[in-house]
């Protein structure tokens, strides 16, 4: 799935925003200043990380992040009092000596003050305490990710739901083809399957029914009908009963609103890990991943050039794709975060 995304018109937003900072960043001069003073800092890192490689790329990118992180508290609306200062990562990451996939990340408990604690909180996103997650599980849930997996086993992906296929005229269900569905799933065809599948996705699995192979005579027991992609995997036209009833396209719009996740203008399902109670939010991904490959670079500098290194690695040129797209891809969340969190 492409995903098209303009850094430099983000940029712009975001350089925009300092003299009348959003939300609560405009409540108190030292909110103000914090607002300004990382959002200045945050693009420094990035402007950084352009011109040097994967080597230290990472180290660059998530500070920028992280500082990122302290404008999206200083503007937050839910966040009063001092509760917007950020102290400690509320991150950690260890099992350097395993495989790069295993790598294991925990975050510090709920109601902390550490960065990704705070923020993951503002935003509705779980965190996980002492229960690790994998790498993978989390590189998995970027959406730029999928043609790049770490390892063969089944994955569950973002599910991008195309928005734009909305009916326009009033109807008490909301359609919408779910994309990226994997081949095995397709491949097997039966209604089983696809259950299996979505009990990741605990919104998607919550449809009222989904469009079937033509086949009268098998009724309930009938198909889905899948539409392939030429380059693998394939979507379906799922269908969610509205509360109200009838329910015009914005109606139906929000509704779908309130079941993703947005990723640069768009509209993703995506699964939920063990052992967390619901989907992490994108930015949280994107910070998950590269507090873990920073930690990596800085305190296992032989690990992580081995590790990028294209004559002795299979994943050297998934990191280097990564690592590029987090220059285009994070400005454009940050600036949609910024928006979300003080509105």
């Amino acid at each position: 799935m492409y995903i098209d995304v303009n850094a430099d018109e983000a940029w712009e937003r975001l350089r925009a925003s300092r003299w009348k900072p959003p939300g609560r960043a405009a409540g108190t001069a030292s909110r103000r200043k914090t607002y300004a003073a990382a959002l200045e800092q945050t693009e420094q890192m990035f402007r950084a990380a352009a011109v040097v490689g994967p080597a230290t790329r990472p180290l660059q990118v998530f500070y920028g992040l992280s500082q990122a992180g302290r404008a999206i508290a200083a503007a937050a609306v839910t966040l009063k009092g001092e509760d917007w200062r950020l102290v400690t990562h509320g991150i950690k990451a260890s099992g350097f000596d395993k495989p790069f996939p295993d790598i294991e990340i925990r975050t510090d408990p709920p109601g902390t003050h550490g960065s990704f604690v705070r923020v993951s909180e503002v935003l509705d996103s779980p965190v996980w305490e002492k229960d690790a997650v994998c790498l993978e599980d989390v590189w998995d849930l970027l959406p730029l990710n999928l043609g790049y997996p770490l390892t063969g086993r089944e994955r569950p992906t973002p599910l991008f739901a195309a928005s734009s296929a909305i009916h326009q005229q009033e109807h008490p269900l909301l359609s919408v083809p779910v994309c990226d569905i994997p081949d095995r799933v397709i491949d097997d065809g039966s209604r089983q399957a696809l259950a299996d599948f979505l009990t990741a996705y605990p919104a998607v699995a919550r449809h009222e029914s989904y469009v079937t192979t033509r086949a009268f005579n098998l009724g309930a027991a009938a198909t889905p009908e899948y539409t392939r992609y030429d380059h693998g995997g394939g979507e379906l036209v799922i269908n969610w009963e509205m509360p109200q009833g009838s329910a015009t396209p914005a109606e139906r719009l929000e509704h779908l609103l309130t079941m993703t996740r947005p990723y640069a203008g768009q509209r993703y399902f995506l699964p939920v890990l063990a052992p967390m109670s619901r989907e992490l939010h994108p930015l949280m991904a994107w910070w998950t991943v590269l507090y873990a490959l920073s930690m990596l670079a800085r305190y296992e500098p032989a690990s992580w050039v081995t590790n990028i290194s294209v004559d002795n690695s299979q994943h050297a040129v998934s990191i280097e794709r990564l690592l590029e797209r987090a220059l285009t891809h994070l400005p454009v969340l940050i600036a949609d975060t910024i928006t979300e969190v003080s509105t």
